[in-house]
Order: structure tokens, then sequence, then C-alpha cells
């Protein structure tokens, strides 16, 4: 299949408009395939040559303006249109088209719990040639007419209005201009709660399996998706651009949503089963807030070219923060913000793979190139840019260039340079200077604090290593004068970092008086307003470490928690140390983000890569120790969220098989709460691994649980048996038969590679890199990525692992997307084996 490249897509552009398609899907035709036709209305503005993409699995036939095409001319996945004449044109194509079980293109999908199959789009990117012709990139927008025929019994979702016209066919209302990859149609016999809102329908949508857990949080999704939508357009002057609103959760989905005007898709896992946490509720509000913003920021207003993939997707995430913040009853958002999504940013910006928030289109080349880019920082690093914007610029202005930009670009296409110039026609502040710092360039700054002690006062001097300007909160604390413990804030001071040259200090005399006493504690970026690792004055470290459950605030907390979560990564603060703050403060932290935000760093990376094979039993050994503590604390029901948190580290971190496998067996963990799905086969994953038990224990949980999340349960469990044959079966399903749905090979993954049982795993380390590279040159993007994410052996913490995955990457070839996660994977094993090196020298 040949990528799109951007000089390809604007020569195209150059030379066609087009105007509408008109598309007739059949899926009826069986369970492989379904037919495929599509009428393109474009305009040629001189004579010329060009391509349309299509990728069937039979081309029956084509024809432009009434006269047939050669089907055998199809090249890959182009076919070619040669001496086209100035004036308006008609294509057709009709193919049959093949169904997925990738989640790219037309997913198909059959529950096992009830036998009723599924099927819906997923067209990002390049996938739309997956389901019907097209001229495929972003800035060639046009209306869609489409219709659906569909099994009886199914009902059809789109991006516009739907109805039933008899026989199986559905059609969907014509569109307004839209990009190709933002199409969407679901297909199935759903589950639909429908209601209107704001005169327009809303409607939300799974499974039928499903069905009593939607129905249970029904309330609670439509109040989210009212909210957040009044509030954009308190804050937008542009209204919501189309018809309806449709939220279909749909399974084996590989991100966690997509924005298709109208009708966006989320992974249906956020139709919750079994018992979540308030945070994990709060998760899925930010979704749908995300995905909302995007009918704004990516659908009315498109990027041109990928390189401006930013102007989606951290416009959305920024939007999507704040705006539950504000609008909802989540108001603490940016503390899991901070906690869990900004330290995704900053690891993603400190690999060799980092890029600029939005690169240069020369970095962009094309769509492969393209896709490497949804990652840490076109989200969370994007995101965090746009805060610190807003900090510097203020809301009202901000608010005031986005709105000049919709008014502007709307169902139209816009660059980063578009955008900027919204910006500052409502300013006088440089924001063309301010995106050459903040957008084009890489890396993370450190603001470090030193504070030095004067009869009366002390002084505070921030120094920077980068060159980033920065507008940050510095917080003061004392200690209480009663208990002498409680930390008390004594002030908040707003500093103005301009762009320098690295390590230099700011302002020109470099101090900030602090009358008083020496304060205990100074926090650099306390309100968590830029983008920058902090480090703190040994004073305020040690603070920090004695008494961070006393600082009043959690997103204080928050920022001090990722402050020693980035001394750990860069060898600076032993993990073990880490794991010694954590059991002494998360007792006492009431903030339930921060505690799943510091358990998930200690369990998959403190103890799993950074402690030595020796270390590893005490670490595993503390935090059970701690998770005991949390759930003794929580005996009395006062905290079910903590308690969950708690009792699911505990099982993951459990060295011995006695305490879960009695919970298992009775069902329930002794004061609650009893064992819902997850939770069992949370258990019997852990004791698969401890070699607790067998298949046979697998099978008969899964007779009890037989639904697509069972089935992923004992995909998992099996492999993470600890057995030859085990290892083997789960291998071969994986990288020799190509059975695996995208869900069912990284569940598998996920069970493979054990740190437990890394002597009989030793002899697929070397296997999986011409495995991985095989996989993802026949199943493609969608899977490179899982067998690059899941299925890597990130825990054979040797040099051997790295000189493999080196040559692999010098030799083998993988796929870009394979290549990107292999790379960035060897990353982070350099930097677990210096952790380990650093370590041992404290």
């Amino acid at each position: 299949m040949s990528v799109l490249t951007r000089d390809e897509a604007q020569t195209r552009a150059q030379l066609i408009d087009v105007q509408r398609y008109t598309i007739d899907l059949d899926l009826t035709r069986g369970a492989d395939t379904f037919d495929s036709t599509t009428v393109i209305g474009f305009t040629t503005r001189t004579a010329g040559d060009t391509f349309v993409e299509v990728r069937p699995a039979a081309l029956r036939s084509v024809t432009l303006d009434g006269q047939p095409l050669d089907p055998a001319a199809l090249d890959g996945n182009r076919l070619p249109l040669t001496g086209l004449t100035p004036g308006t044109h008609e294509l057709r194509v009709d193919a049959a088209m093949a169904y997925s079980h990738t989640g790219e293109g037309m997913h198909r999908f059959t529950d096992p719990t009830d036998g009723e199959t599924y099927a819906y789009t997923q067209l990002f990117m390049e996938d739309v040639q997956r389901v019907f012709a097209a001229f495929d990139q972003p800035d060639l927008k046009a209306v869609f007419d489409l219709t659906v025929t569909a099994p009886d019994g199914w009902s059809v979702l789109a991006n516009s209005v739907t109805e039933h016209a008899g026989n199986g066919k559905w059609r969907a209302a014509t569109t307004p201009l839209l990009s190709t990859y933002l199409v969407a149609v679901a297909a199935g016999p759903w589950h639909s709660i429908r209601t209107e809102h704001a005169g327009l329908p809303f409607g939300i949508h799974c499974r039928r399996s499903l069905a009593p857990h939607l129905d249970a949080d029904a309330e609670e999704i439509l109040d989210i998706t009212r909210a957040c939508y009044d509030r954009y357009h308190e804050k937008f002057e542009e209204p919501y651009p189309f018809d309806s609103y449709d939220q279909a959760f749909v399974p084996e989905f590989n991100a966690g949503a997509m924005e298709n005007p109208g009708l966006v898709t989320f992974r249906d896992e956020f139709v919750h089963r079994s018992a979540v946490t308030d945070t994990e509720r709060q998760t899925r509000a930010m979704v749908i807030a995300h995905e909302m913003a995007h009918m704004w920021f990516g659908d009315l207003v498109t990027l041109q070219w990928w390189d401006d993939i930013w102007l989606n997707e951290s416009f959305a995430e920024y939007m999507g923060y704040q705006t539950l913040t504000e609008a909802t009853r989540f108001t603490d958002t940016w503390v899991d913000f901070g906690v869990a999504r900004k330290a995704w940013g900053y690891d993603a910006d400190q690999r060799p793979s980092t890029h600029p928030v939005a690169p240069d289109a020369d970095a962009v080349p094309d769509t492969a190139s393209a896709l490497l880019n949804f990652d840490g920082i076109s989200y969370a690093k994007g995101a965090s840019a746009l805060r610190q914007l807003v900090a510097w610029l203020g809301e009202k202005d901000f608010l005031a260039g986005i709105n000049t930009h919709f008014r502007r670009h709307k169902f139209a296409n816009a660059t980063l340079a578009d955008f900027i110039a919204s910006l500052a026609h409502h300013t006088d502040r440089d924001v063309h200077a301010w995106a050459d710092t903040w957008l084009r360039t890489t890396g993370v700054d450190t603001l470090t604090a030193t504070v030095t002690e004067h009869p009366g006062q002390s002084a505070l001097t921030l120094t920077r290593d980068g060159n980033r300007p920065h507008r940050v909160t510095v917080g003061v604390y004392d200690r209480d004068l009663i208990d002498g413990a409680t930390l008390v804030r004594r002030e908040l001071r707003n500093i103005d970092i301009p762009a320098g040259p690295a390590g230099s200090a700011t302002p020109a005399d470099g101090e900030h008086s602090l009358p008083g006493p020496r304060p205990a504690l100074v926090v650099p970026n306390d309100q968590d307003l830029t983008y920058a690792k902090i480090r703190l004055d040994p004073h305020s470290e040690e603070t920090a470490l004695r008494g961070l459950s006393r600082v009043p605030d959690p997103l204080t907390r928050a920022v001090l928690w990722n402050c020693l979560r980035d001394m750990v990564r860069d060898g600076e603060l032993p993990p073990l140390t880490y794991l010694e703050a954590a059991r002494a403060h998360l007792p006492a932290e009431h903030e339930l983000a921060n505690v799943q935000g510091v358990l998930a760093f200690a369990r998959t990376q403190v103890a799993d890569r950074y402690t030595t094979p020796t270390e590893r039993p005490d670490a595993l050994a503390l935090l059970t120790d701690l998770c005991a503590d949390l759930i003794r604390r929580t005996e009395d029901g006062s905290n079910p969220g903590l308690r969950l948190t708690a009792v699911r580290t505990l099982i993951d971190s459990a060295a011995h098989a006695d305490t879960i496998r009695d919970w298992y067996d009775n069902g329930s963990v002794p004061g609650g709460p009893e064992l819902d799905p997850e939770l069992r086969w949370r258990i019997l994953g852990r004791l698969c691994v401890l070699g607790a038990v067998d298949d046979a224990v697998i099978d008969a949980e899964l007779t009890q649980d037989p639904s697509a999340t069972g089935q992923e349960g004992a995909a998992r469990c099996r492999a993470a048996l600890p057995d030859p044959d085990a290892k083997r079966a789960a291998w071969d399903a994986m990288f020799t038969t190509d059975e695996l749905s995208n869900y069912l090979f990284t569940a598998t993954a996920q069970g493979f590679w054990q740190p437990e049982q890394s002597d009989l795993l030793r002899p697929y380390v070397a296997r999986y890199y011409p495995d991985a590279v095989a996989v993802a040159h026949r199943r493609g993007p969608a899977m490179a990525e899982a067998a690059g994410r899941w299925a890597f052996p990130s825990y054979a913490i040797d040099t051997h692992t790295l000189t493999l995955g080196e040559t692999c990457l010098k030799d083998d070839d993988p796929i870009p997307a394979l290549r990107r996660k292999i790379a960035d994977q060897l990353d982070d094993l350099a930097r677990a084996l210096k952790i380990r090196t650093a370590t041992t020298a404290y």
C-alpha cells in the first residue's frame, strides 16, 4: 500500500475540488465482506492526472463520467485517473470490501455473550480506503450522502440523523462539509437511549449485552454531555455545527474515542460492568468533554495537513479538562491531569523520538510518519502548553482568538499560522514568539529552586535548564505553629521567567525576597500552570519526603509527587525511597487521583523495572503492606474508591497466593467488596503468574463469564501460566496464526511477559524482534502498535535486549509504527538500566 505524501496531497488539492460523496454500503453480504458503491462528484481546475484511493477485497467496476475504467489498473491502494479535463466529473466505484478484526476500517465483532454481531467504522488517517473509495486527505472536504443496508433487527447510526426506509435500508441526512476521515457508521442491534437537548437529538448506544450497565449510568453520561454542550456554547460563538449528537460505545476500539461529527465512538470499557472509582468516572467524563470539543476543534475547523494534528488534540485535551472543571461536579480534574496525563507528556518528551508539538511540515512528509505523532506530545504536552498560554495571555483574549479562528475557517481547513494570526488579532503580546519557543521546540525545561537565608528573610532563585518563557506560581509554606507538622501556605507568588539561555537565573539580580523565617517548603510551579520538571532546594526536598501528606492542596501534592517521580526516573532518588514516601503519605492522601497515579507508577515502573531482581521482593512487600493498611483504614466503607484501588494493587503485587486465593474462593474481600468480574479475573491472572492455578480453573471462570472481557481475561491468564506449553501456545497465537483480534492479541501479550518467569521467557526475547516485524508487515499499523506496546519484552532489562533491539532497528526494516514503538521501548529499557546502576551507587 502506498502512503500519501504531503507533496502529493498539495498537488491533488491544487488540481481538484470535491463536492459530494454518495455512498451505499450493504452489510448483508456475509461475515467476511460487505459491498461498497461510491459516487464522487468533483471538479478539475486544469487538465491533469491524479488518483483515488481504495483498498478492496475485489474491485468489480469503475466508471469515470460514464466511461468504464479497467479495475486491473488498481496499483495497491491507488486507482489512476488520467487525462482529466477541466470541469465537473463523476467517478463511480463498485467494490467488495473486507471486514476488519483489528479496529481499522469496518470492524466486525460478534459478542460471545449472546451471539449478536456489530459493525462500526474507524476511518482515521487512511483507513477510509478500507470502506469506500475516496480522495483521502483532510483538506478535500465534501458533503456526504450515505445509505446502509443492514440485517433485520439492526439499527444504523451515522454522522447525521438516520431514517429506516424499509427492507433493511437506512438513509442518513446529507452532512455539512466533512473530511473523509471523519465519516462514521455504526450498525448492529444497539441498545439505545435517546433524548433531546437544546432542540437537538442526543443518543447513547451500546451492545445489547451491556444494556443494564449503560442504563445504570445513563443519567450520569447524559448529564455530563448536556453540561459540556451548554458550557461550550457559552465559550464559543459558533453554534454546534451538526444535526444530532450520538455517542456509541463500541467493542474492540483501538483508541479511547473518536470525534466523528455527530457520532462519537468510544471504547465500550467506558460502559462499566464492574465497580470503578470516582476518578475513573471522571476519566470517562473527560473523554466525553474532549470529544465534544472536537466538534469545533477538528470537525468544524480541520487541519490542512497532519503536521497540525495538535490543533485537534491539544485543544480538545485542554478544553476537556478545563470545561469539566467548570461545568460538572468533577472540579479537581487538573489533579488527575497533573499526576497521570502530564507524566505521559514528560516521558515522551525525553525520548529520542520526541518532536515539537507543532512540527515543521517537512517533518511530517506522509501519513505513515503522521500516525506516529498521536502521543503524549500532541495530547498532554500540547494541552500543558495551552494551559500556560492561557495563564500568560489571559482567558478573555485566548477565547476571543479562538472564536475569531472558528469564524474565519468554519467548515474549512486551517494551519498553525492561521491560528496564531487569530490570537494575535486580540492581544499585544508576541504570540508568534510564544509559538516558536513553545510549539516548535522539543524537550522539557527544568526549574530548580535555591533558597538562601539572610537576616530576617530568605531569598529564592529559580534557575531554568531550558530556554522557554514561563509564567509560574511559586508556593511558599511554613510549618503550623501549633502542631509543628502541618504545612501552611504563606503565599502564592506569580513569577514571569522570560525566554533566555539555559541555566539563566531570573530576574536579573537572581533573587526574590521572602520576608520572614526560612520557609519549610518552596514549590516552583505550585499550581501546575506550566510544563516543566521541578527540583526543590535540599531543605524543601527533605520536607516533601517527610511531610508531603501535610501539604494542604491536592494539586500541589500532585506537583510534588511528579517531582519525586522525575527524580527517580533521572537517577536522583532511590526507587525504594519513593516507595517509602508512598508508604508514609498515601494513607493520609484524600485525593484519589494522586493515590492511583502514585500506586500505578510504584507498581508498574518502580517495582517491575527500576528495582533490581534482588530488591523487587522488598518493593512488592512494601506495596502489599501499604495496600493492606489502606484496606484496614477503609473498613468502615467511608472511601470505597480508595479501598478498591488498594485491593487492585494488593492483588497485582501479591508475591504469595494464600490471601488472594482465599478472596477468590470466598468470592469477596473480607469487609468488601464482593468480587465482580473485573476483580475475579485480576486475582486469577495473578494466581496464574504465581503458578497457583491451572487451565481447569481458567475454563471454569470463563464458563461463569463468557463475555468479551471474559474471553480477554482467559487469554491473559493462559498466557501468564508458568508453563512451557502455555507460553508456546500464546506466542503462536500472537505471531503465527493471525487469528487474534486486536483486543485478544493485547490480552495475550499482557499475560505473557512476567518478571517472575524470566528463566522460562528468556528464549523468547530474541524471537520477539523478527516475529514482531513480520506480524506488523502482515497485519498493519494497529497490530504493530499492539506488538510494540504490549508484546515487547519490557522486563528483560539487560544489555542483551538492547543490543538485539538496536540490531532490529538497523537491519530488519520494521514498519514506521513498530519502529517508533521499539525505539521508545529501548530508550525506556536503557533508562531502567541506568536507574538500577545509580541505585547501587547511593
